[in-house]
């Protein structure tokens, strides 16, 4: 039970370690590659990720390329192995696997798209991302929407929208100039708000582990 009295502190999620995801000017070219990095779970937006990719290759054919990475999972809300694969095959949608370092992926990437209506916390991927400075698509859901200046660093989409997840896609199709512009504003952000020794600091701050000026 919380008291009356208690005294609640709401940090930036966990922080990135901005020397370790280092900024990463996005290399815009021919075609658009747009990244979902996740547990293979139909609550992180994978099924629409796929449906709007699937809309936008109709359209803009090879221009759009989405990139699936994550491993699979034993979620009662996990996905299976076959229906990716098949995916895979179609051409919609190329599944990477598993890795323990993201940061290759996200250099090659130029937008990060992460659809999720899971209600999690901020994720950690997210973050990682800002930091690398590229542009992102999330949903307007729980943990997700605070890393977002709408419009300035990415865009938020309706959860479970295939029609807003599409539109938000093709933004970067018809103004590649926004992978960049929004890419440098994503860095900008994580700089101001989720840098790790900053949360880190207010967190310690906040418990009252702070020194004084006269204890040291």
């Amino acid at each position: 039970m919380v008291s009356g009295d208690t005294n609640v502190v709401v940090v930036n999620g966990s922080g990135v370690a901005l020397d370790h995801f280092p900024q990463c000017k996005p290399k815009v070219g021919e075609k658009v590659i747009f990244l979902l990095v996740a547990r293979i779970l139909r609550d992180k937006g994978i099924p629409e990720f796929y449906a709007a990719t699937k809309r936008l290759k109709k359209k803009w054919g090879d221009r759009v390329e989405s990139q699936l990475l994550g491993p699979f999972d034993d979620n009662p809300n996990a996905m299976q192995r076959s229906q990716i694969e098949e995916w895979d095959r179609e051409g919609i949608v190329k599944y990477l696997g598993v890795t323990d370092d993201v940061r290759p992926y996200l250099r090659e990437a130029h937008v990060f798209t992460l659809p999720s209506f899971y209600m999690e916390g901020t994720p950690k991927i997210i973050l990682e991302t800002l930091s690398t400075g590229r542009a992102i698509i999330t949903a307007d859901s729980r943990g997700c929407r605070e890393t977002i200046d709408n419009g300035r660093n990415g865009y938020l989409v309706a959860p479970r929208d295939v029609d807003s997840l599409a539109d938000a896609m093709e933004q970067f199709l018809e103004h590649p100039e926004l992978i960049v512009e929004m890419g440098a504003a994503s860095r900008a952000f994580a700089e101001s708000r989720y840098d790790v020794h900053k949360v880190n600091a207010e967190m310690i701050e906040s418990m009252g582990f702070a020194k004084t000026e006269a204890e040291t």
